[in-house]
């Protein structure tokens, strides 16, 4: 039995849904001869994308999607052309168009083929298409985690992107960043410090727009922390390839941060960011939300100041000075919209005004009046003209639109 629904876009509730049984191939696309039809949906090809049931042993299989689609197949955020499809899998057909849910019930996983030889695969393929296992050079576990690739290397450690073949954390295959703490940077009481109470505070958020967190360990010395891997593009990387956007996108984008905001200063006690920025906002490709990335500088509202953290043309004077509050994170929706919609380094639009450091966006030429008062409002170097709430703010930035 497989089970496809196609979920709604902004609450992914099922609005429509079809069961198959003993198939052996289901077509999806806009003509009419395909098993599940999208007519209405512009972005999909006519015949966009094929589930094929892979034969395993007698009585088992697994399902192998093909994508044709022009204007590309996403399955679990990632492009792809030709991949076996886990159990929950997300299906997208398009940047932007519909959302499907694939619901593979009493199906076995993918098989482990020791003799596969990985021939045929793609440059720079993770996983096999003929025996679906991740294609690495050379072996490496950290406990029950393979490693597959390395996504950055800074000063704090390392990060990977790894492979949960056991299914330890959901119940099926997942990949997942694992962040690896340099051994030198362990013997820094402060990093320490840092790099555990991200995981400690990771662990205990709830919301779509933050990254899941799924583990916790040290092993050889070395701290590690597993979360959820986000497939996307952060505001920093999209700019600088496609160029500045307009005003009601960059005010979307900036709407769903307020609320992820909203509810990290909800909590109690209050949590800032303290390293909100473009790079830290990733676009997520499964269904084009924003997610808030790097908790390795957060702040609990009533512990001790003191340690000054904050990127420079983004962070609140305040933070500056080793003493941040919810407000500071607001500031940051100012110099992140001047980024947004002009291409360019927010320290640009900076100007000495009444001896104070200021955003002054009114040269920017898709900011009209109204704009430029929420971003300098937002971004206003004496706290209590700021906006106090992220509701304020959202609600100020909603009336924009």
């Amino acid at each position: 039995m497989i089970t496809i629904a196609l979920l709604d876009p902004k609450t992914h509730n099922p609005t429509q849904t079809w069961a198959f049984r003993d198939s052996e191939a289901i077509r999806i696309g806009r003509a009419n001869d395909n098993e599940i039809v999208l007519d209405r949906n512009l972005e999909v090809s006519r015949y966009h994308a094929e589930l094929r049931s892979v034969a395993r042993t007698p009585g088992q299989h697994q399902w192998q999607l093909l994508g044709r689609g022009a204007n590309g197949t996403f399955l679990n955020g990632v492009l792809v052309s030709q991949a076996f499809v886990p159990d929950n899998a997300l299906l997208q057909l398009a940047k932007g168009g519909p959302l499907l849910r694939i619901d593979l019930s009493e199906v076995a996983a993918p098989p482990v083929s020791p003799g596969c030889t990985h021939a045929g695969n793609a440059p720079n393929t993770l996983f096999c298409v003929h025996c679906g296992q991740p294609i690495v050079e050379e072996e490496r576990f950290v406990r029950q985690y393979q490693v597959l690739r390395v996504l950055g290397r800074g000063g704090m450690g390392t990060t990977y992107l790894a492979w949960d073949k056991a299914g330890s954390i959901s119940g099926r295959p997942i990949t997942l960043v694992l962040k690896e703490m340099n051994a030198d940077m362990a013997k820094v009481p402060k990093a320490q410090e840092l790099f555990e109470r991200e995981a400690r505070i990771l662990k205990n958020l709830a919301h779509p727009g933050i990254p899941k967190y799924y583990d916790f360990f040290i092993e050889q010395g070395k701290k590690y922390l597993a979360m959820e891997l986000i497939h996307g593009q952060n505001l920093e990387q999209r700019i600088y390839q496609k160029g500045p956007v307009a005003p009601q996108l960059a005010i979307e984008w900036m709407l769903q941060t307020c609320d992820i905001l909203g509810y990290l200063h909800s909590l109690d006690p209050p949590l800032v960011h303290r390293d909100v920025k473009p790079a830290n906002l990733m676009l997520r490709n499964v269904d084009n939300r924003i997610v808030l990335l790097d908790f390795g500088a957060v702040k609990e509202i009533g512990t001790p100041m003191g340690t000054r953290i904050g990127a420079e043309g983004y962070s609140a004077p305040e933070q500056d000075r080793g003493q941040p509050c919810p407000q500071s994170d607001l500031f940051a929706i100012g110099p992140t919209l001047t980024f947004l919609l002009s291409g360019e380094s927010p320290i640009r639009y900076y100007k000495s005004v009444d001896r104070d450091f200021r955003l002054s966006v009114g040269s920017i030429p898709s900011i009209n009046a109204k704009l430029q008062h929420v971003i300098e409002t937002a971004s206003e170097p004496q706290l209590r003209r700021r906006y106090q709430t992220a509701k304020e703010l959202f609600a100020a930035l909603t009336d924009c639109l």
